[in-house]
């Protein structure tokens, strides 16, 4: 029972990061709360991301197996990648009711802590100050 409880603690402890990590406003910010993540054995990575949503899902994808990949969240193996790869496709396909047709501006964030790894994008939807605001998140398992 306290293994259960434990493995759920980790899913969500690493769910709450990379939403967090995707939510900061500034390189510097988004650095202090890799420190902050790290002290409590959880590394992670973000990137930027911004332009039509309809064109660049695989890019938004491939940017987070290459910056998780860049900060040794995940090794090279093709199973770390899918990994990655899949949970940010479905962060991605959970924002893409509202963002198709439309550009989108945000970031996406992969945290990891032990066998859990989460990946969040958070994205500006629209144009100028009609903004709409979303979150997507996918949790996988190596």
């Amino acid at each position: 029972m306290e293994d259960a409880l434990n493995l759920e603690r980790l899913s969500r402890d690493v769910a709450c990061a990379a939403i967090s990590l995707a939510m900061t406003e500034s390189r510097e910010e988004e650095a202090r709360l890799r420190e902050m993540l790290a002290a409590r054995d959880i590394v992670s990575a973000a990137a930027d991301y911004g332009g039509a949503f309809d064109q660049s899902v695989m890019k938004i994808v491939e940017r987070a197996i290459i910056a998780a990949r860049r900060e040794n969240v995940i090794g090279p193996s093709h199973h770390e990648e899918g990994v990655v790869a899949g949970a940010a496709r479905e962060a991605v396909s959970q924002v893409a009711p509202k963002a198709l047709g439309l550009p989108v501006g945000g970031k996406i964030a992969v945290a990891r802590t032990g066998e859990h790894v989460a990946v969040a994008v958070f994205f500006n939807i629209g144009l100028m100050h009609l903004d709409e605001v979303c979150i997507g998140l996918g949790h996988r398992s190596i």
